[in-house]
Protein backbone atom coordinates (compact mmCIF):
# COMPACT_ATOMS: atom_id res chain seq x y z
CA UNK A 1 0.00 0.00 0.00
CA UNK A 2 1.38 3.42 -0.93
CA UNK A 3 1.32 6.41 1.39
CA UNK A 4 -1.36 8.03 -0.74
CA UNK A 5 -3.52 4.89 -0.59
CA UNK A 6 -3.07 4.67 3.19
CA UNK A 7 -4.02 8.32 3.58
CA UNK A 8 -7.10 7.87 1.41
CA UNK A 9 -8.12 4.94 3.59
CA UNK A 10 -7.62 6.95 6.80
CA UNK A 11 -9.60 9.88 5.36
CA UNK A 12 -12.72 7.67 5.49
CA UNK A 13 -12.61 8.09 9.28
CA UNK A 14 -14.34 11.42 9.97
CA UNK A 15 -12.39 12.16 13.18
CA UNK A 16 -9.08 11.52 11.39
CA UNK A 17 -10.20 13.61 8.42
CA UNK A 18 -11.21 16.52 10.66
CA UNK A 19 -7.86 16.50 12.51
CA UNK A 20 -5.89 16.12 9.28
CA UNK A 21 -7.68 19.07 7.70
CA UNK A 22 -7.14 21.16 10.84
CA UNK A 23 -3.38 20.58 10.59
CA UNK A 24 -3.19 21.06 6.81
CA UNK A 25 -2.10 24.74 6.93
CA UNK A 26 0.85 23.87 9.19
CA UNK A 27 1.92 21.05 6.88
CA UNK A 28 1.63 23.35 3.87
CA UNK A 29 3.93 25.92 5.50
CA UNK A 30 6.44 23.23 6.43
CA UNK A 31 6.37 21.72 2.95
CA UNK A 32 6.64 25.14 1.29
CA UNK A 33 9.63 26.09 3.44
CA UNK A 34 11.47 22.85 2.76
CA UNK A 35 10.72 23.04 -0.97
CA UNK A 36 11.84 26.69 -1.13
CA UNK A 37 15.07 25.99 0.73
CA UNK A 38 15.86 22.98 -1.45
CA UNK A 39 15.05 24.92 -4.65
CA UNK A 40 17.70 27.42 -3.55
CA UNK A 41 20.05 24.48 -2.99
CA UNK A 42 21.02 25.57 0.51
CA UNK A 43 21.23 23.72 3.81
CA UNK A 44 19.55 24.66 7.06
CA UNK A 45 22.97 25.78 8.30
CA UNK A 46 23.45 28.09 5.30
CA UNK A 47 19.96 29.52 5.77
CA UNK A 48 20.79 30.06 9.43
CA UNK A 49 23.92 31.99 8.51
CA UNK A 50 21.99 34.11 6.01
CA UNK A 51 19.07 34.93 8.31
CA UNK A 52 20.66 34.95 11.76
CA UNK A 53 18.05 32.39 12.86
CA UNK A 54 19.51 29.45 14.78
CA UNK A 55 19.79 26.30 12.67
CA UNK A 56 18.03 24.41 15.46
CA UNK A 57 15.06 26.77 15.16
CA UNK A 58 14.90 26.25 11.39
CA UNK A 59 15.01 22.50 12.01
CA UNK A 60 12.16 22.76 14.54
CA UNK A 61 10.02 24.63 12.02
CA UNK A 62 10.78 22.10 9.31
CA UNK A 63 10.00 19.09 11.51
CA UNK A 64 6.77 20.59 12.82
CA UNK A 65 7.81 21.18 16.42
CA UNK A 66 8.30 24.93 16.01
CA UNK A 67 5.60 27.58 15.82
CA UNK A 68 7.03 30.39 13.69
CA UNK A 69 5.65 33.90 13.69
CA UNK A 70 4.89 35.69 10.45
CA UNK A 71 7.87 37.93 11.19
CA UNK A 72 10.16 34.89 11.41
CA UNK A 73 8.74 33.42 8.19
CA UNK A 74 9.39 36.79 6.52
CA UNK A 75 13.04 36.66 7.63
CA UNK A 76 13.35 33.16 6.19
CA UNK A 77 11.74 34.26 2.91
CA UNK A 78 14.15 37.20 2.71
CA UNK A 79 17.07 34.85 3.39
CA UNK A 80 15.91 32.70 0.48
CA UNK A 81 15.50 35.72 -1.79
CA UNK A 82 11.77 35.10 -1.93
CA UNK A 83 8.55 36.84 -1.04
CA UNK A 84 6.26 35.52 1.69
CA UNK A 85 2.63 35.35 0.64
CA UNK A 86 -0.18 34.32 2.96
CA UNK A 87 -3.67 34.19 1.55
CA UNK A 88 -7.21 33.36 2.53
CA UNK A 89 -9.12 31.10 0.17
CA UNK A 90 -12.69 29.80 0.26
CA UNK A 91 -13.18 26.43 1.93
CA UNK A 92 -15.52 25.33 -0.84
CA UNK A 93 -16.33 26.28 -4.39
CA UNK A 94 -19.18 28.60 -3.38
CA UNK A 95 -17.95 32.18 -3.69
CA UNK A 96 -20.02 35.05 -2.32
CA UNK A 97 -20.13 38.11 -4.44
Amino acid sequence: MTLKEALNEQMKDESFKKEYEALAPEYEIISSLIDARKSCNITQKQLSETTGIAQSDISKIENGSGNPTIKLLKRIADGLGMNLRIEFTPKNSFVMG
